[in-house]
């Protein structure tokens, strides 16, 4: 809000967290999907351009993270003064670092009575390697120190169009080049479609122009481009450097094809482009199975639902039935929060309601005719009388390899963790004196079963999770029914 207050872009003084657009955000005070804006900036009688991105820090929003460190071309890096380096600063860090960006340490809520800022740097630079003299002093609540900070960020990003006054700075970006574009988010407009917004690396584009993309081959013919600012506003042309809005006309109808990290290019271009590097997807770490209410209101709860994965990609959707609650859905999460947030989002945004129970994981059967069956509902599952052998040869459920990073000192409570979790270690090293890696295999059952919220728990957030899937192992499983007046109820069996 200060940045955008110095840079004229909004009124002094007026609506409070201008780029916190969810009623969630507002009502937890966290930001939940990254919002961008431009503004204009004058510095040594030079008119700037300058493009902001406000980024979530929670872990479990990191897929707006990377996105959003796609699109710029610096970052800053604010630590607390009163709390100093936190868990998801480190993990941003390195996520920022491995792209490149060039960081602006900044220290912010100096004006608190608890503040220490000289810790915060001393941490800044033991953790991060960072210059303390280089690190700005702020406090966004009173603005103190505010001024400091675009100067600082005009010295340390390089611009995209050279100008007289910079010509120690080679620009990163050249407008005569063909156009090379990448998608960073998109969301839906009932009127216009879908709308995407974009960071231009070389070229231009304006409206009328036939592009494609590279990912899904189609071809749009742009109706119009613009920047934040902070609303839609719209532009005669986008250039190499600028981050912006286009929509097509005919409007993209279906989301699906908006595939984020895609690259586009003009119609006819496509040999001269190179692909720019997408952006991994992270995967889900927290399952839950969703019900509507009420099975009436399926179809409505489905587009409701579809609407919101739309905009938060990293939502995981498998389509689950249950004989007791009907049809439903078994939906990934980053992790607990995101869960919550988007049950809230779901009950805000489209008035929905859902019944959330805990997820089961698919198992496998190998008959004793030969025949291999994944099971993934527990009411389908074979019923064992106790102590008889059932008609199958094996059963088997699925493993996971998992890669634990995390401090030294929580090492032995995390080794029991994962072993109560019956998993078997497969390797630990030490990358620096105090960080270390451990790889386990753990079934998914109990992957699924809040792992990652026990893991942050146990080393008070500083550790961090990586999954990928391993194989399907022998196990030994057994059903277990809640029967109500004698029934079995298959919407609790496990």
């Amino acid at each position: 809000d200060r940045l955008l207050e110095l840079t004229g872009t909004i009124a002094p003084g007026g609506n409070k967290q201008i780029l916190d657009k969810l009623d969630v955000e507002r009502e937890r005070g966290i930001t939940v999907k990254a919002q961008t804006c431009s503004m204009i900036y004058n510095y040594k009688d030079q008119d700037y351009l300058l493009h902001l991105v406000d980024t979530p820090g929670h872990v479990d929003f990191r897929a707006e993270v990377s996105r959003s460190y796609a699109s710029c071309g610096g970052a800053l890096l604010l630590v607390d003064a009163s709390q100093g380096i936190q868990a998801q600063t480190v993990a941003n860090f390195y996520l920022a670092f491995a792209q490149g960006l060039h960081l602006v340490p900044i220290v912010n809520k100096v004006d608190l009575p608890t503040a220490d800022p000289p810790r915060a740097l001393e941490q800044m630079e033991e953790t991060f390697e960072l210059d303390p003299a280089k690190a700005i002093l702020v406090s966004a609540k009173t603005g103190l120190g505010v001024e400091g900070v675009l100067p600082a960020v005009i010295e340390a990003v390089p611009p995209y169009v050279n100008r007289a006054n910079l010509p120690h700075i080679t620009p990163v970006g050249d407008h005569l080049k063909p156009l090379k574009l990448l998608l960073v988010d998109s969301w839906y407009s009932n009127y216009k479609g879908v709308i995407l917004l974009v960071r231009i690396f070389d070229g231009q584009i304006k409206a009328g122009d036939h592009i494609t993309s590279f990912a899904t081959g189609l071809r749009y013919t742009v109706g119009e481009v613009g920047i934040m600012h902070p609303g839609q506003t719209p532009q005669t042309m986008l250039r190499a450097g600028q981050v912006g809005y286009i929509y097509f006309n005919p409007g993209m109808k279906r989301s699906q094809e908006a595939k984020v990290g895609d690259t586009y290019t003009t119609v006819g271009a496509e040999k001269l482009v190179e692909r720019l590097p997408g952006f991994e997807e992270p995967k889900a770490m927290v399952f839950v199975a969703a019900f509507p209410l009420d099975q009436g209101d399926y179809a409505h709860l489905e587009d409701s639902i579809n609407q919101i994965t739309l905009n938060d990609r990293s939502v995981t959707l498998q389509k689950e039935s249950s004989e007791a609650l009907g049809a439903g859905w078994r939906l990934g999460f980053l992790g607990t929060l995101h869960c919550s947030v988007f049950e809230d989002r779901l009950r805000q945004e489209h008035g929905a309601s859902i019944i959330i129970t805990p997820p089961t994981v698919p198992f496998k059967v190998a008959w004793k005719d030969g025949r291999e069956e994944i099971i993934s509902n527990p009411a389908h599952f074979p019923n064992l009388e106790p102590g008889k052998n059932g008609p199958y040869a094996e059963l088997q459920e699925p493993y996971v390899s998992v890669t634990i990073t995390l401090p030294e000192e929580y090492l032995g409570k995390v080794i029991e963790l994962c072993q109560s979790n019956r998993g078997e270690q497969k390797g630990l090293q030490f990358f620096t004196t105090t960080q270390v890696i451990l790889k386990y295999d753990l079934p998914l059952a109990q992957l699924v079963d809040d792992f990652f919220g026990k893991l942050k728990s146990l080393t008070k957030g500083y550790a961090s999770l990586d999954y990928e899937e391993s194989d399907w192992r022998k196990s030994n499983i057994i059903k277990l029914q809640l029967l109500v007046n004698k029934e079995p109820i298959d919407a609790v069996a496990r």
